[in-house]
């Protein structure tokens, strides 16, 4: 299944890149020259999401924004099982196609352990990591009754059948405003309940990637712990709440830098893509 939607370009200025991965069609940005950074987002978002910090770093950095099967301008297998393992296996054999050497890996919401999966099978080609407002362990009780509540058939219906993480979850994750040309680009990439089942996966997936979390809680130190790392946070996020996270995020890179977002909330490149790009180019460029 493809998504019949296309961009406004005066919002998404970026032409289409598609690879076809083991099981299907990624749609994906690459953008700019420089030093690669592989942008991985979360639920229920898109590459879309980083658009602000990519315009702004496209002229020092080569930027690739990637659109996990079920989100985005990407293909809805059948066959597909939507779950964290198979997101990172496919931006994983995007890595390798596009031979990434030196890479920054940034991960906001799920795409911190979708990026920290890539980046530690790889670690020898990683440069840096770049994380804000995520996590890459074992989900803790908050989690774990967030999951719970949201896998019920009730609240799995709301995410099928009324597109809730799209209709109530964004706009309450964020302090900005988005226009209704915004909105409607989150929207209508999820157009039908067959288009929304990637997004109705996720909160499941907190409860049952943990064999995965629990790799990555062990990985991420000791593969990625020695790399420059820069830790971006939206201090409003009603969810991923600093004093909850960041200690523990701080406590996995040796060589960290710690750059609060005191305005902004769960989606940071909304509420923040100037300071978000000026932190990237401070650490990295």
């Amino acid at each position: 299944m493809r998504i019949d939607f296309t961009p406004d370009p005066s919002l998404y200025p970026f032409p289409a890149h598609w690879f076809q991965s083991y099981a299907g069609q990624l749609h994906y940005v690459d953008e700019g020259a420089g030093p690669p950074i592989l942008f991985c987002h979360g639920n229920p978002t898109w590459s879309f999401l980083y658009r602000k910090v990519i315009t702004r770093l496209r002229g020092s950095f080569r930027c690739i924004a990637v659109d996990y099967l079920g989100f985005g301008l990407s293909e809805r297998p059948v066959a597909y099982g939507y779950t964290i393992e198979e997101h990172a296996r496919c931006v994983g054999e995007l890595v390798d196609r596009l031979q990434l050497d030196g890479f920054i890996a940034m991960g906001h919401d799920w795409g911190g352990p979708v990026s920290m999966a890539v980046a530690t099978a790889r670690p020898q080609r990683v440069r840096g990591v770049v994380l804000g407002n995520t996590w890459f362990w074992p989900a803790d009780l908050r989690m774990t009754v967030f999951s719970r509540v949201m896998s019920t058939a009730w609240m799995r219906r709301q995410t099928l059948e009324r597109n809730f993480f799209v209709e109530r979850i964004v706009p309450l994750g964020m302090a900005h405003h988005l226009t209704p040309a915004e909105m409607d680009h989150y929207r209508k990439v999820q157009p039908s309940p067959d288009a929304r089942r990637g997004i109705a996966e996720m909160p499941r997936q907190l409860v049952a990637a943990r064999p995965l979390l629990q790799r990555l809680a062990s990985d991420v130190p000791a593969r990625l712990g020695a790399k420059p790392a820069l830790l971006l946070w939206g201090m409003k996020d009603p969810a991923f709440r600093a004093r909850h996270l960041l200690p523990r995020m701080q406590a996995a890179f040796a060589s960290n830098v710690t750059v609060p977002l005191p305005r902004a909330r769960h989606y940071i490149q909304e509420d923040a893509p100037e300071d978000i790009a000026q932190a990237i180019t401070d650490r990295f460029g």
